[in-house]
């Protein structure tokens, strides 16, 4: 499977494990109510602005793991990922508890929820697009997967690229529920949500099969170092 297949089925995945977080903020956008089209458009706008910061996220990210590739620990680097992300899937959740945000992340939180709160106050395609992009910076573990992804990408275009696919997986979820409220059942969200961590584990061992150099088109292709190196520079 590519790996930006992965991205799209991660983030559609994923998307329910979202509406779960950052389902107040869709349902309590400020929509223009005038017709359907109107709020479809603001709803798009709001998930453009989210794929936005994703990009971003994505391309920062992808330029550290290039760093990797042209240093020739891309393999290394897709191991050590893909391992880490099954050691999180399989930690038992008291272990992760542990992990405590600290006080200047939460002054971070705070700072961006007061700016969408005063953009809540505006009905506008602008002021939805820039809740959009406040809504990608707030903390979320299925978005550190997504930069993981990123990083093993080893470029800043392909982790670009990964992470705008990602968010292009939570449009369908997230604009049926911005557009009708709570349609999907408490039932179905937690079948879904369930599902997660299994995605979670397969790209992980997609990651580890990329590490390996096997050989295998898609899945684990095959890349020296030094030919990583020399196309970077090639490249130029």
């Amino acid at each position: 499977m590519n790996i930006f297949w992965t991205a799209i089925t991660l983030g559609f995945v994923g998307s329910f494990h979202c509406v779960g977080m950052c389902g107040p903020i869709a349902l309590a956008l400020p929509l223009n109510q005038n017709s359907i089209w109107s709020k479809i458009t603001g709803v798009l706008f709001y998930n453009f602005g989210r794929m936005f910061t994703y990009a971003m996220f994505g391309a920062l990210f992808g330029l550290v793991g290039q760093s990797f590739v042209i240093a020739g620990y891309q393999q290394a680097l897709s191991i050590t990922l893909g391992v880490a992300i099954l050691i999180m899937v399989l930690l038992p959740n008291q272990w992760v508890a542990r992990f405590r945000i600290t006080s200047s992340i939460y002054s971070f939180i705070g700072k961006i929820k007061q700016q969408l709160g005063s953009l809540f106050k505006k009905k506008s395609y602008s002021s939805l697009f820039f809740i959009g992009t406040l809504n990608g910076l707030l903390p979320c573990g299925l978005v550190y997967l997504g930069i993981a992804g990123a990083i093993a990408t080893g470029s800043s275009l392909q982790g670009s690229m990964f992470m705008a696919l990602f968010a292009f997986g939570t449009f369908p979820a997230m604009v049926v529920l911005s557009l009708l409220g709570n349609s999907l059942s408490i039932n179905f969200r937690n079948k879904i949500r369930k599902a997660v961590p299994l995605f979670v584990s397969m790209m992980a061992v997609l990651l580890i099969l990329r590490g390996m150099n096997l050989g295998i088109p898609y899945v684990s292709p095959q890349m020296s170092a030094s030919k990583a190196v020399c196309d970077k520079c090639c490249h130029k």
